[in-house]
């Protein structure tokens, strides 16, 4: 511990002990205080300003955010579309009008209509039929060669005759054919909702030829 010394004096009518420098006992604590350095907490530093980095970072996560929000919300009313709105498979009309009886070439097949209702036209001298374009084998499309007189199954072989009857090939039965009419138009009307079966019997019902 640090003393001081000092002498008495005669100060204001008063014997009074002084330091060497003149101060007086009483003044010495307050010179003490005022010459003591302070032992309070260090004053903080300010606040550094984050910088252009800090902020794209912050923009970078808003934009991830919200894009993650609108595919969430897309994804949801995708499913909400599928809900009010299934998958349905449209199918050509089961029946429709194939135009006069005048227009077919006598003993001649007709592709007019393979492609958009799977039917051909056969017409011969005394009637006219629908054939259904579908093998009975495997259901694959037979090709008509005119040359040949016959319908040909690409897939295994089986031929038909222009009756529609199986002769060679796997194909367990005949073509199926379908009903067939004259609407008041005087147009040939085919329902394909309605088939008729060879070794049922079926192809003597009125139904599945039209005398023409």
């Amino acid at each position: 511990m640090r003393t001081f010394k000092g002498r008495w004096e005669m100060i204001d009518g008063k014997r009074k002990k002084t330091t060497s420098s003149g101060m007086t006992h009483e003044k010495l604590p307050r010179w003490a205080a005022s010459n003591t350095p302070s032992t309070g907490a260090a004053e903080k530093p300010a606040a550094k300003n984050p910088g252009p980095a800090v902020e794209r970072r912050a923009f970078f996560w808003m934009v991830l955010g919200w894009g993650s929000f609108t595919a969430a919300m897309a994804w949801a009313g995708g499913l909400v579309g599928r809900f009010m709105f299934p998958n349905v498979l449209f199918e050509p009309p089961q029946s429709f009008k194939a135009g006069t009886p005048e227009e077919y070439t006598v003993n001649d097949v007709s592709e007019r209509w393979k492609d958009r209702f799977g039917v051909w036209l056969v017409r011969d001298t005394e009637k006219m039929y629908a054939l259904s374009t579908v093998c009975t084998h495997l259901g694959c499309t037979p090709n008509w060669l005119p040359n040949e007189r016959k319908f040909k199954c690409p897939c295994h072989g089986s031929g038909f005759f222009t009756t529609g009857i199986n002769f060679e090939g796997p194909a367990p039965r005949p073509l199926e054919r379908f009903k067939i009419a004259l609407a008041d138009d005087g147009q040939i009307l085919i329902d394909k909702s309605k088939k008729f079966q060879q070794e049922k019997g079926e192809w003597n019902d009125p139904d599945s030829f039209l005398v023409v």
